[in-house]
């Protein structure tokens, strides 16, 4: 599969959720780049803004195994995981697989359950699988977890420590659609009470989980210029060195974020990657990942403010690009 097939199908994964979740293009954009990449997204946004029929229609668009837990403060690890299940008759335990075993995960509401249960689900994320007595049971290909957290109540939840944020590659935010879109949502919805659009009861597969997966190899050939390389890096570099951060981004952000801006550009039918790549990955690749100094919260200075002063003060790329990016010097 070429670039420009990948690009057709991008799009086309792109407009097919756009005509069921509408007003959100960021928001789609941000989580199909995140899954063609075959990272993790957590997904932070106010209720009723469609995040979990987000999600599940990426799941039917892609012909891809969905499952949705709910978390609540007495969700349990092995309600995520799985257990062993003696049978008295063979007198073996036997594996009874939890609903992690799929293929796109919805953790809804993964700030409302204990640490305990969080790091159960969370290390599965990194490893890829599941290790029970003993035992390693490897999880489906592909596999894609998009954790929901509602950003106004904190009351009875459990913040995700700062080491299992990382685990995500992107930091996803959902916000409320403009007017024009929200009209459209009400146009979409004058019919019979429910909540879900008459788009999302036709959804017809435009890729197959194995085409994901080729999609996935096809973006990682993506071509990437070592003056683009060394930006990256003075990005990360100067995230620990802005006065209004504590701790910035580690080694692995410079790593996800490279390869976040290498299906970006394989998103665009290029074969290389450009400074603007960057630009369009490093908010919700680093927003997660820098802890400001606690005057900065007090004055209401967000990470979103701090990653745009860093696009904006460090120096572009100034050597030579390939031919036909817009930073290569005209003929």
């Amino acid at each position: 599969m070429g670039m420009e097939a990948l690009r057709d199908s991008v799009a086309t994964l792109s407009e097919r959720l756009s005509q069921v979740v509408l007003g959100q293009p960021a928001t789609i954009r941000q989580l199909v780049i995140s899954l063609i990449a075959g990272g993790h997204v957590l997904l932070e946004g106010p209720p009723g803004l469609g995040k979990t029929l987000l999600v599940r229609t990426l799941a039917q668009l892609v012909r891809a195994d969905f499952r949705r837990i709910q978390f609540t403060p007495d969700l349990m690890p092995a309600d995520v995981a799985g257990t062993s299940i003696f049978r008295p008759q063979t007198g073996t335990f036997d594996f009874l697989p939890g609903p992690i075993f799929t293929q796109i995960l919805l953790a809804d509401e993964i700030n409302r359950t204990p640490p305990k249960t969080q790091a159960a689900l969370l290390e599965a994320m990194q490893e890829r699988q599941v290790t029970l007595d003993g035992k390693t049971h490897t999880l489906p290909e592909p596999f894609f977890v998009v954790a929901t957290q509602n950003p106004i109540e904190y009351e009875g939840t459990y913040p995700l420590p700062e080491a299992q944020l990382d685990r995500f590659l992107m930091k996803v935010l959902l916000d409320y659609p403009d007017a024009d879109a929200e009209l459209a949502i009400l146009d979409a919805h004058s019919g019979r009470l429910e909540l879900a659009p008459a788009a999302a009861g036709d959804l017809t597969p435009v890729l197959e989980d194995r085409t994901l997966l080729e999609l996935r190899e096809q973006a990682a050939t993506v071509h990437v210029d070592e003056s683009v390389r060394r930006y990256i890096g003075n990005l990360i570099r100067a995230s620990r060195e802005h006065n209004r951060v504590q701790v910035g981004a580690s080694s692995r952000a410079a790593v996800l974020l490279l390869f976040a801006t290498k299906v970006a550009a394989a998103c665009e039918g290029r074969e290389f990657v450009v400074p603007d790549d960057v630009k369009t990955v490093a908010p919700p690749v680093l927003r997660h990942r820098l802890i400001l100094r606690p005057e900065s919260e007090i004055e209401g200075i967000g990470p979103d403010r701090v990653v745009a002063e860093l696009l904006e003060n460090v120096e572009l790329p100034r050597g030579e690009m390939p031919a036909g990016s817009p930073e290569s010097p005209a003929p």
